[in-house]
C-alpha cells in the first residue's frame, strides 16, 4: 500500500489564535482528512535540537540527521551539482541582521531579493577570509553557499527557520569552536559593511546583506537513507527545494498520480504565519483546500492514484501534529467532520 505524506509547516494554528482561524476556514476536504482518521498523535520533539518541528521530522524521515540536528549540507551540495570533498560541510546563507529595540533579529531570507551578481560579488570578497581561516567556501546559488570546516564539526547550530524572528543571542552557534565562528563572522561583517553591493541595495531601499548563517553540517559522504521516501517540494525554496526529487507545478495532478512512499513538502502557508499575516494564512489554506486537500481526498476515496494511505503533518514553532487516514477510515460516516483537531 503506497503512502503519501504531506508536510505542511506552519499550517497548525498557534493556540491563542486557533479558535478564530478555524472558524474562518471553510475546508471540508481538510476536515475529512483530519477527522476520519485511522490514527492521530502529537509527535514528540527533541527540545535540545535547534530546528523547527517539521525540520526535525523531515531530517529523521530522510535519514539526514547528526545528533538529531538536520545534516543536509552534503545532500544539498549534490543537488546543486557539487561533489563535496572529504570533510565536514556547512550550508552558509547570506542574511540581513536587523537591530530591534532590545536585540538582534534575522530578516526573513525569503524577502532578501539577492541577485546572482550581488551574491557572487559578496562571495568573492569574503572568500579570502574563509580560506585564511582554513575553510573552503563554495558557491551554490545566490542564497546558498557551502563551507568546509572540519574542526567545526561539533558546532551546535540552528536552522535559519528556527532562528527567524527570535533574539539571535540565543540562536548563534555554540560549542567549543563558537569563538572562531564569531571571529570570522565579525571579519566578514566589517568587509560587507561598506561593500558597493550593500551601498547600492540601500539606495534601492533593500536590506543590506550584513552577515551569514552557517548550519546543516554533514560529512561529505552523507546521503539520504537508502529506503527513504521520495521527496517532492512545492512553494519551498532554499535547501528543501534543492534536495527534492520532484517539484510539482500542479498539486492536483501530483495528488492524482502520486505513488510509492512519497513526502510532499508544501510550505505555502509558512510565510504568512511567520509574518503574522493571519488573513493571508486563511486565504492560503483556502487555496490549498481546492488545489491539494480535495484532490487528495478524491484520490484516496476512488483509489485512482494508487494511494492507500495519507498522512498529514501540520506544525507551528512548538508542535507537530500527525493525522493518518485511509479509504476505509473515510467511510466512517458517523464521525462528524470538522477542524476541531486543529485547536
Amino acid at each position: 500500500m503506497s503512502q503519501l505524506t504531506v508536510v505542511l509547516p506552519f499550517a497548525l494554528p498557534i493556540p491563542e489564535f486557533a479558535p478564530d482561524l478555524v472558524r474562518s476556514l471553510q475546508a471540508p476536504a481538510l476536515s475529512a482528512l483530519l477527522s476520519r482518521t485511522s490514527s492521530r498523535q502529537r509527535v514528540a520533539l527533541n527540545d535540545a535540537v535547534r530546528a523547527l518541528p517539521h525540520e526535525q521530522w523531515l531530517a529523521q524521515a530522510l535519514g539526514l540527521t547528526d545528533s538529531g540536528r538536520p545534516a543536509w549540507a552534503a545532500a544539498a551540495m549534490r543537488a546543486f551539482g557539487i561533489q563535496p570533498e572529504v570533510g565536514t560541510w556547512f550550508i552558509v546563507n547570506p542574511i540581513h541582521i536587523e537591530i530591534a529595540r532590545t536585540h538582534l533579529m534575522m530578516g526573513d531570507p525569503r524577502y532578501l531579493g539577492l541577485s546572482d551578481a550581488e551574491s557572487r560579488a559578496l562571495f568573492e570578497t569574503a572568500l579570502p577570509y574563509f580560506e585564511e581561516a582554513g575553510h573552503a567556501l563554495v558557491y551554490g546559488d545566490p542564497k546558498t553557499w557551502f563551507m568546509r570546516a572540519d574542526d567545526w564539526a561539533g558546532l551546535d547550530t540552528a536552522t535559519p527557520e528556527a532562528a527567524l524572528g527570535m533574539d539571535l543571542t540565543d540562536w548563534m552557534p555554540s560549542g567549543e569552536r563558537a569563538a572562531a565562528f564569531r571571529r570570522l563572522q565579525n571579519e566578514v561583517q566589517i568587509l560587507w559593511h561598506t561593500h558597493p553591493v550593500n551601498a547600492a541595495r540601500e539606495a534601492r531601499r533593500l536590506p543590506p546583506v550584513n552577515a551569514f548563517w552557517a548550519w546543516g553540517a554533514a560529512e561529505a559522504s552523507r546521503l539520504p537513507a537508502p529506503n527513504s521516501p521520495k521527496l517532492a517540494a512545492f512553494d519551498a525554496g532554499g535547501v528543501m527545494n534543492a534536495i527534492a526529487a520532484e517539484r510539482p507545478a500542479d498539486l492536483a495532478q501530483f495528488a492524482a498520480s502520486a505513488g510509492g512512499e512519497t513526502i510532499l513538502y508544501c510550505a505555502s502557508a509558512a510565510p504568512y504565519a511567520v509574518g503574522a499575516d493571519w488573513g493571508g494564512w486563511v486565504a492560503q489554506l483556502q487555496q490549498l483546500e481546492a488545489a491539494l486537500f480535495a484532490p487528495i481526498l478524491d484520490a484516496l476515496k476512488t483509489r485512482r492514484s494508487g494511494i492507500g494511505q495519507v498522512r498529514l503533518l501540520l506544525s507551528h514553532r512548538d508542535a507537530l501534529a500527525e493525522f493518518t487516514t485511509t479509504a476505509l477510515a473515510q467511510r466512517a460516516f458517523w464521525r462528524r467532520i470538522s477542524l476541531d483537531s486543529l485547536l
